[in-house]
């Protein structure tokens, strides 16, 4: 690397920790970091894009059953709706019992990612599963939730995923995202289109669909309800 560039990275550097030393807030940081790359000429390493490392059909039972062993109903239950509507973690902990349609299985997302709604299916098997888990817990707000009352946190289902990883004696990594990955492979395989996946995910363009390889909802949701009764979790 030239000398002058190894000298803006320093500057960078020394920028970084004088903002700590600031204790500027993230955003302030951000604004801060923005800047100087931009007086600097500086641009971010393009990231590579890898696929991502599922787990095979042995390994996704072998983690299903571990969590179904487990005894803790409502973490099965959470973990399966994770895996089969391929929704964010995010997203999922701030699902709402009111957002909910039992009857036509779909979920509605409210400000997802990109602050857009959008409905989530899932399979019509799971819907008795759902109303037993609701019928239980008649005073939740949120969809689950822990023994304090509230929605789970992000960590927490992360540290959930991580517990039944181990338990299951899985060597590869496994969290919350492998599932958003997980569910449109298998679609793939099942023959469902880009677009239909798409619409099925919230992924918000087709080209983040590449490592996989305008609708409405009604449309797919017929070939989503035949793939998903292949699913054996």
């Amino acid at each position: 690397m030239p000398s002058t560039q190894k000298a803006k990275f320093e500057l960078v550097a020394q920028l970084v920790r004088l903002a700590r030393k600031e204790r500027l807030s993230y955003d302030e940081f951000g604004y801060v970091c923005q800047q100087a790359r931009r007086k600097l000429g500086l641009k971010k390493p393009r990231r590579e894009r890898k696929l991502p490392q599922l787990l095979t059909l042995n390994e996704l039972t072998c983690f299903f059953r571990a969590v179904r062993e487990g005894g803790r109903v409502e973490h099965e239950i959470m973990l399966k709706l994770l895996f089969f509507t391929a929704v964010r973690v995010g997203e999922l902990v701030k699902i709402e019992v009111g957002d909910v349609d039992l009857a036509a299985c779909k979920i509605f997302v409210d400000q997802g990612k990109g602050s857009k709604d959008r409905y989530l299916l899932f399979p019509q098997a799971f819907s008795l599963v759902l109303r037993a888990h609701l019928a239980a817990h008649p005073k939740n707000v949120y969809l689950f939730e822990t023994q304090r009352c509230g929605p789970y946190t992000v960590r927490r289902v992360q540290q959930i995923v991580q517990h039944y990883r181990k338990v299951a004696g899985l060597s590869e990594e496994v969290h919350p995202h492998l599932f958003r990955h997980q569910m449109p492979t298998f679609l793939t395989g099942q023959k469902l289109s880009d677009a239909q996946i798409q619409l099925l995910t919230g992924h918000v363009s087709k080209k983040s669909l590449e490592v996989y390889q305008h609708l409405s909802l009604d449309a797919v949701e017929a070939a989503y309800q035949q793939a998903v009764k292949l699913l054996e979790v």
